[in-house]
């Protein structure tokens, strides 16, 4: 929740806050700062639904987690939910029944003309 921060680094942080609002204050401070970060989060909540609903009913299944870059990359390389790699893969190699149209066939070089060089 809190990251990197342990607690002992808590202890310091909530002794120093004691020391700088006085015993008197603290609780009224920590009450504004809940009251703001519950008010920051109703932001960002109505900021995901607002884009969601801008994207329309074709994705509405779009989580805005997924452009998290960690995640966008564990999620394309590292998971095996891809269907992609399990198609069979079309030989797009022209031959000579194709090559009917004026294309090359597969490996014939195209024309070289000396005099337009």
């Amino acid at each position: 929740m809190f990251g990197d921060v342990g607690w002992g680094e808590l202890a310091l942080l909530a002794v120093l806050a004691l020391f700088i609002f006085g015993p008197d204050k603290l609780p009224k401070a920590a009450a504004e700062a809940g009251r703001a970060l519950r008010q920051l989060r109703g932001m960002a909540m109505s900021a995901r639904r607002d884009i969601q609903s801008g994207l329309g009913p074709e994705m509405k299944d779009f989580d805005i987690a997924d452009l998290n870059p960690r995640r966008f990359v564990r999620r394309h390389l590292f998971e095996d939910n891809n269907d992609d790699f399990d198609a069979p893969r079309r030989d797009t190699r022209r031959t000579a029944a194709t090559a009917g149209d004026g294309g090359l066939d597969y490996g014939e070089r195209p024309p070289y003309d000396t005099e337009a060089t």
